[in-house]
């Protein structure tokens, strides 16, 4: 993928949860914030300031830049933690929010996951996601199931990126959460898209009637 565009990490999070999002971000170069984006932006900037420091046990590195060439992935992951009794990896990543229903941050974590792995040729079995809301931290498994889905995302938006084009709108509950919802207008470009399909249904058919047999 070494002529292609590299995927930020960011960018998998983006796709899963919205294409459309994701390409008005990374084609188009789109951004907004709101309230939800600079509260998580302030929390990345203080995690990733952070110093590497060794407890009990535990090295803890902030801001660690990471890549796989092989998957064209490039970024940077908010902290690693090395047992160093045992070398064993364990990427952990910070969100503002709290728990997802969905897989959108375990996706991007277990592609943090595989550019370590990449790196360094260990397997990384298991990752964390620490959620301010909460201020919980939630261990995640890196199986096989997650990796798939992974790796099925990854092709997904390199193909996106690729094509340049931008979904069309649909909107969904989760669109009033989204910093781009005034850019997007998900309501508006749902229901013109419609208008535009069932004109060009009657207009099929008006052509239809009018061709001889």
């Amino acid at each position: 993928m070494d002529d292609e565009k590299l995927i930020p990490l960011s960018a998998l999070q983006h796709y899963a949860f919205c294409p459309r999002q994701c390409a008005l971000i990374h084609n188009e170069q789109v951004w907004a914030e709101n309230f939800l984006t600079a509260q998580g932006q302030q929390l990345h900037t203080r995690v990733d300031s952070g110093e590497p420091e060794t407890r009990k046990g535990i090295r803890f590195e902030r801001g660690v830049q990471v890549a796989a060439h092989s998957l064209g992935l490039t970024g940077k992951m908010d902290l690693l933690e090395k047992d160093l009794s045992t070398d064993e990896l364990i990427p952990v990543e910070y969100k503002r929010g709290k728990p997802k229903p969905t897989d959108w941050d375990e996706i991007q974590l277990c592609a943090q996951a595989l550019c370590l792995e990449e790196m360094t040729g260990q397997t990384i079995k298991e990752g964390a996601l620490w959620y301010h809301q909460t201020r919980h931290r939630h261990p995640v498994q890196l199986g096989e199931a997650l990796r798939q889905r992974t790796l099925e995302v990854i092709k997904a938006v390199a193909q996106l990126f690729s094509s340049g084009k931008t979904p069309p709108a649909k909107y969904e509950k989760k669109c009033n959460a989204c910093s781009l919802y005034d850019l997007c207008n998900p309501k508006i470009m749902q229901q013109d898209a419609s208008s535009q399909y069932i004109e060009q249904l009657f207009t099929e058919e008006s052509h239809d009637e009018e061709t001889p047999e």
